[in-house]
């Protein structure tokens, strides 16, 4: 049985535009300080959860 990791999405306004990172289930920092930048909260999020979808399928991607 593989268990597959659990990511969060946090957004945050910056200015004119917002950004978007994916965290670890227990922990509110940037998974591997990656930072997505969108123009509106929801463009970034879905950026972040795209990147979130790629992580769980590919679970090596995950350095830290």
């Amino acid at each position: 049985m593989t268990i597959k990791p659990q990511f969060n999405i946090m957004t945050e306004s910056q200015g004119a535009h917002w950004i978007a990172w994916v965290t670890n289930a227990n922990s509110d920092k940037p998974l591997d300080s990656i930072i997505l930048v969108g123009q509106t909260q929801d463009e970034a999020a879905s950026q972040a959860r795209k990147w979130a979808e790629k992580l769980t399928s590919d679970p090596v991607l995950v350095r830290s």
